[in-house]
């Protein structure tokens, strides 16, 4: 599935070329799974990338996004972040106070797809990381039913501004969520049933990602990696946890060379504590998985 560069705006300094080719260079995933990834957000048009720990979801949200416009044009995608605290008014519109009184003022998506608008024959992207960590109905407010891919340019007035507003054609949102997250509670469905949902898991397995393990031609990381497939088997055996928990192969990548301390770092500080919290009440568990790693560090 090849897609067209898009033309970038005149007088404006000409992004970094990027695209399909380049992103399967950059992303542990193959061509059938990227063209997947390509249609379901062309179709759908709102897309939740979703899985553990270390697969790459950011990561890949960017580059998918890149690899459509066919440049690293960073003024057609903006990322936020959702909170416990983040709602309608920094999304959409909202009162805010100045020095004597409230002034109304438009949200981050708002002006997003305001300037949107004025490039219609171009693609923009909202990434949202976390997007399950907000108040999701009370943030998108009445735009829940404009996000939809059939309800484009439909215009609804505003309930502060009283403007006209509608969300463009050419405005793909790409969330992210973590699913090895105890605290959130699920998607409710009036947003699930607007958005695709791509489950992306650990690359150990990918053919690129082991020509790059193979390169850096280390013994310890590589006994390291087959322990941490085989950590992954444990957790996704154990009914409190599943495959949505298991350990992403990013916390191994974008090393030229590797050292024993890289390992230990690694293991010690970013595995070991989510593996604590995974198993905080099974200690055994914890403990023999604490050792065994600790092993291949040590031996």
């Amino acid at each position: 599935m090849d897609i067209i560069r898009e033309a970038n705006p005149i007088n404006k300094k000409e992004a970094e070329p990027y695209n399909k080719k380049e992103f399967l260079k950059d992303v542990y995933m193959t061509e059938t799974e990227y063209d997947k990834l390509v249609k379901l957000l062309l179709r759908k048009k709102n897309l939740i990338l979703q899985g553990a720990p270390g697969v790459g979801k950011t990561y890949i949200a960017k580059r998918l996004a890149y690899s459509i416009i066919g440049s690293k044009d960073a003024e057609r995608i903006k990322f936020i972040q959702f909170h416990q605290s983040y709602g309608y008014e920094d999304f959409v519109e909202g009162f805010r106070p100045t020095e004597t009184l409230y002034k109304l003022e438009q949200g981050v998506f708002y002006n997003f797809c305001r300037q949107a608008e004025n490039n219609p024959d171009l693609s923009y992207f909202f990434i949202i990381d976390e997007i399950n960590r907000g108040n999701l109905s009370k943030i998108f407010g009445e735009l829940l039913m404009l996000i939809e891919n059939d309800k484009r340019g439909e215009k609804l007035t505003l309930p502060l501004s009283k403007i006209g507003f509608s969300v463009p054609e050419n405005v793909y949102i790409i969330g992210m969520m973590n699913t090895a997250d105890r605290s959130l509670a699920l998607i409710d469905y009036a947003l699930r049933r607007r958005f695709a949902f791509y489950n992306l898991k650990p690359a150990f397995k990918n053919e690129k990602f082991i020509e790059y393990k193979n390169k850096l031609k280390n013994h310890k990381f590589n006994k390291i990696i087959e322990n941490i497939e085989m950590l992954n088997i444990e957790i996704n055996n154990d009914l409190s946890l599943g495959e949505g928990f298991e350990i992403g192969h990013s916390y191994f990548c974008n090393f030229e060379q590797v050292s024993d301390e890289d390992i230990e770092l690694i293991i010690t500080y970013e595995i070991l504590p989510l593996l604590e919290e995974y198993w905080f009440d099974d200690i055994d568990k914890y403990n023999e998985w604490k050792e065994r790693l600790k092993g291949v560090i040590n031996g």
